[in-house]
């Protein structure tokens, strides 16, 4: 039985040392901070917090009063001072709610120093807690601008988190059942989002759109009620899984988000151009600007591999899912060993330029609910993917054309542009629709890369991101400037499915002219564009100067598979194999219907489980 915050903080009281004068005691989500007026207990090793740690199994933190902190201006001259100069300090900001110091640096592994002695010193002095972020590579606007909201909105975010973990640890008697609801995302590939419940939590796990379509989860139904939500675990930031979550807080949501720091910033910058887009289109966003604030004033990030209870029944654990950056295998440990749950969402069992692959390091796992994307096909490997890409660009740029690849904001576009500044491609790489500002948060984010791309860019002093020939196409008379120019060239545009976005404009203007190529390098959902040419259309219907008129498609089309942020069948199965315990069940989603029901089919006959791929609106009892 779980303890209740006041027998946790009674225990607290008694082990602290006499000497320790505690000020007050506060919940940060999930965690517990102490706060003192001992400057002797700050910025140095704590034997009885060890004690406690491992006693209570939380995660307990000693800070100083804010009353105990130096001022901001004489911190900031101990810092700069104490901080070696080649740590590269970009800006100091104060949150004196949390008596904390937040540290921006270009190398921030040098301001910590080795096993964290300079930063150690620097509490001492300074009588702040302090924490060391990276400053992005290339300026971002985003990660700038959502960095100044979470520092003005420290004052709300004290309070808020206290009451997150006071709600954690109010205590429950017993879990007698768990079960899942599919409200979207289940024998189809888009509105991602399911409900995992227990008499005591309410847990909401994606909560996505349709690209393309005006589809949405299914929040309708009796299961679902938007005031009994304990929390929000996002994947990953791609719109089929995140698109709708602001819609949440503009309806009455008020609780926790639990994501990556990479996965919160992306979201904002996807959901803004969704809005965006929408508005341009004549059409209403389901939500406004004001939500995607009110989502991200409530965000609480996670690292890889860090346990947070969540509900008074429910521990999270986020893993590398190998899919995109930040992207996550969301494990939730239900009771008291009674269930674990793995949710994979879309994963990638397999090492990519960007990332390693999904990481499969947890010691149970009764259910996981697996992606289906391509649970029926074997793709190339993914070194044959990589030559098949550079084939097709190179045989282009010979022929003096232009190479149009329809991308996803994040995601593909960056690997391609690793491909290509790995292998020396000399020609200009245009980017356009967003890509700046996810190849920026990409660059703020280089420790959620791959292990062999984190030694090229600190070891090797090489970043494919700020390669010569990316340039950025800011305008719609820059890319008619592209479209313009006799010179070959490489565009990487959004959206990948050819849904709306650049990609349509360019394609508009190049698709008659044999001597350029249309390359597809990841899904192409039923029903879109993208699907009808790769399927061999040769003419569709395009809007040009206000008018629908037939655009031939006499470029070269060809498709490059092996490059998806998806596992194939032989992937999963292989993830699968390598889980410490067999699971009791497998649940197959996130893929076209026969798809499915194909891989869940295959996946009884090999493991000799239940399997099963629900539809959407079922809900399963787990235990």
């Amino acid at each position: 039985m779980e303890l209740t915050t006041k027998e946790i903080f009674s225990k607290i009281k008694e082990a602290l040392p006499k000497n320790l004068k505690v000020t007050d005691i506060k919940f940060e989500g999930c965690e517990i901070i102490i706060y003192t007026k001992s400057k002797e207990y700050i910025g140095v090793e704590l034997p009885f917090l060890k004690e406690l740690i491992s006693q209570l199994k939380k995660r307990i933190l000693v800070r100083p009063d804010p009353s105990l902190c130096k001022p901001p201006e004489e911190a900031e001259k101990i810092i700069k001072e104490i901080l070696p100069q080649e740590a590269g300090i970009k800006e100091i900001n104060f949150l004196p709610e949390f008596a904390l110091m937040v540290i921006e640096a270009e190398r921030p592994g040098i301001a910590i120093g080795k096993g964290g002695e300079i930063l150690r010193k620097a509490k001492r002095e300074a009588l702040w807690d302090i924490r060391v972020k990276r400053s992005p590579v290339l300026p971002s606007d985003i990660v700038k601008t959502l960095r100044e909201m979470l520092y003005r909105e420290s004052a709300f975010r004290k309070e808020f988190l206290d009451k997150v973990g006071r709600r954690i640890h109010s205590g429950w008697k017993e879990t007698e059942w768990i079960r899942i609801t599919a409200l979207g995302g289940f024998r189809e590939v888009g509105r991602s989002c399911l409900l995992l419940q227990t008499p005591e939590s309410r847990v909401l796990l994606d909560c996505g759109i349709k690209p393309g379509s005006n589809e949405f989860p299914y929040l309708n139904v009796p299961e679902f009620d938007i005031n009994s939500i304990d929390a929000v675990v996002l994947s990953h930031a791609h719109l089929d899984h995140c698109g709708l979550i602001p819609y949440l807080y503009e309806f009455g949501y008020d609780g926790p988000l639990y994501c990556t720091v990479p996965t919160r910033d992306l979201m904002v910058l996807l959901c803004m151009d969704y809005i965006e887009l929408l508005q341009k289109e004549g059409g209403k966003a389901p939500y406004s600007t004001k939500a995607i604030r009110e989502a991200v004033k409530r965000c609480i990030t996670l690292e890889y591999g860090e346990v947070s209870d969540i509900t008074p029944d429910m521990r999270l654990t986020l893993l590398n899912a190998g899919h995109i950056l930040g992207s996550a295998i969301i494990h939730i440990h239900i009771g008291e060993g009674m269930h674990n749950v793995v949710y994979t969402a879309d994963y990638k069992f397999e090492r990519t330029s960007l990332f390693d692959p999904a990481s499969y390091n947890f010691q149970r796992c009764e259910t996981i609910i697996t992606e289906s994307t391509y649970g029926s096909d074997i793709m190339p490997r993914r070194n044959e993917a990589e030559k098949a890409l550079m084939r097709i660009v190179n045989e282009t740029m010979e022929k003096r054309g232009k190479i149009l690849i329809p991308v996803f904001a994040v995601g593909r576009a960056q690997d391609v542009m690793v491909i290509l500044a790995k292998n020396n491609f000399e020609y200009p790489v245009f980017l356009d629709g967003m890509l700046w500002d996810a190849l920026a948060i990409h660059t703020a984010y280089p420790e959620y890369l791959s292990r062999e791309l984190q030694k090229m860019i600190f070891k090797e002093g090489f970043n494919p991101f700020l390669s010569d020939i990316f340039k950025r196409v800011g305008s719609a008379s820059e890319r008619k400037g592209v479209i313009d120019s006799s010179d070959p060239c490489v565009i990487l545009a959004t959206s990948g499915m050819l849904t709306g976005g650049p990609a349509i404009e360019y394609l508009k203007y190049l698709a008659e002219d044999e001597k350029n190529t249309l390359l597809f390098v990841g899904y192409q959902g039923e029903g879109t564009l993208g699907r009808r040419i790769q399927k061999g259309w040769k003419e569709v219907p395009m809007e040009i100067e206000g008018k629908k008129v037939p655009v031939k498609i006499n470029c070269r089309v060809e498709t490059v598979e092996g490059l998806s942020g998806h596992s194939d069948q032989k992937q999963i199965i292989n993830y699968l194999k390598r889980i410490k315990t067999r699971p009791q069940r497998i649940l197959c989603n996130h893929g076209e219907n026969a798809k499915c029901i194909e891989l869940a089919k295959t996946l009884h006959k090999l493991f000799k489980v239940e399997t099963y791929a629900p539809k959407n609106l079922e809900t399963i009892r787990l235990r």
